[in-house]
């Protein structure tokens, strides 16, 4: 992730993978397997993202990366979401740690720029 999500009107693909930290193959598997995610394409026929479609992408990696969940079962979970109006809270609730995560890993690569020393450890006192 190298800016907060909604800077911008459209993503690139190239820019959701840096965003998401997925592959561009990825992105365009998951598009086949999940109704929900469903990015336009311009004039030159380029997906482009919009913000929220990003914030879906990073449900579902979180609903299949960390909750576990068969592309079948998020796909449900996704469902039952939408249908309860759970979806923007559950959008929300993953995006935030995910944006102060990536900030942390940028703040730290710049820091470790910054100073004389080189990079830190992880485990190494700041």
């Amino acid at each position: 992730m190298t800016e907060p999500i909604a800077k911008k009107v459209y993503y690139s693909i190239g820019e959701v993978c840096d965003l998401t930290g997925l592959k561009p193959h990825v992105l365009r598997y998951w598009e086949t397997q999940f109704d929900v995610l469903n990015p336009t394409k311009n004039r030159a026929g380029n997906r482009v993202y919009r913000a929220k479609e990003i914030e879906l992408i990073l449900l579902v990696k979180h609903l299949l990366y960390e909750e576990k969940y068969t592309i079948e079962g998020a796909n449900k979970r996704l469902l039952e979401m939408r249908r309860s109006g759970e979806l923007d809270e559950e959008r929300q609730e993953i995006l935030e740690p995910e944006i102060l995560a990536e900030m942390k890993r940028e703040l730290e690569a710049l820091r470790d720029l910054l100073t004389t020393d080189g990079p830190r450890r992880a485990d190494e006192p700041s």
